[in-house]
């Protein structure tokens, strides 16, 4: 007599584990714009160099806090987990602050760079929020309460490409405000030079 074999379990479509899946990417994406935004004010400080020490140490610390942004993100996607302790939290809400104190109180160093502060802000915002949610979610994972059903990868697709849309159109316009931004050359004018040796805009 044949052994019995177990039924196999009804076909379902396949789903994503957890529905925080997207806001992880939003939260990355958030910190990749982030990052380079601060990178950007970090060069429009030292492009201000003659207003002495305070310009350049503002570029040090800018720099620093887009690069530990950047190599964050890249560590928070690669890692199955919650990332960020109360310390980063708090590191997060000091660079809020302090974006909202250069737009709030500007100075000769930080007058040019409100839309490239504002862009941060609000970039560093998002981050926040989005630790905080997902910090909740995996509270209530712990304390085995019902999860919500899975997400699908098409629904996965669409909601992280409106994710990089949104962090997209916030992180452009602070880059194109920064001093860099203003020297760029426009797309199309690569190789086209002035008599005077300049591109041509």
């Amino acid at each position: 007599m044949a052994p019995i074999r177990p039924a196999a379990p009804p076909a379902h479509p396949m789903t994503v584990k957890s529905t925080g899946s997207w806001v992880r990417l939003v939260t990355g994406f958030a910190g990749f714009g982030a990052g380079s935004v601060n990178l950007a004010i970090s060069a429009s400080f030292l492009a201000a160099g003659s207003h002495g020490p305070a310009a350049l140490l503002a570029s040090a610390v800018a720099g620093l806090w887009g690069t530990a942004l950047l190599a964050g993100s890249v560590a928070f996607l690669a890692k199955d987990r919650l990332a960020g302790n109360r310390w980063t939290r708090y590191a997060l809400a000091a660079a809020a602050a302090a974006h909202l104190a250069a737009i709030a109180f500007p100075n000769p160093i930080t007058s040019g760079l409100s839309l490239t502060q504002l862009s941060a802000l609000l970039l560093t915002l998002m981050i926040i929020a989005s630790l905080s949610w997902l910090q909740r979610h995996s509270s209530r994972q712990d304390g085995r309460q019902p999860a919500g059903p899975g997400m699908r990868p098409g629904r996965l697709l669409l909601a992280a490409f409106a994710g990089a849309v949104l962090v997209a159109g916030i992180t452009t316009p602070g880059l194109a405000a920064s001093t860099a931004g203003q020297y760029a050359v426009p797309h199309g004018g690569h190789g086209n030079l002035a008599p005077g040796g300049h591109h041509q805009r």
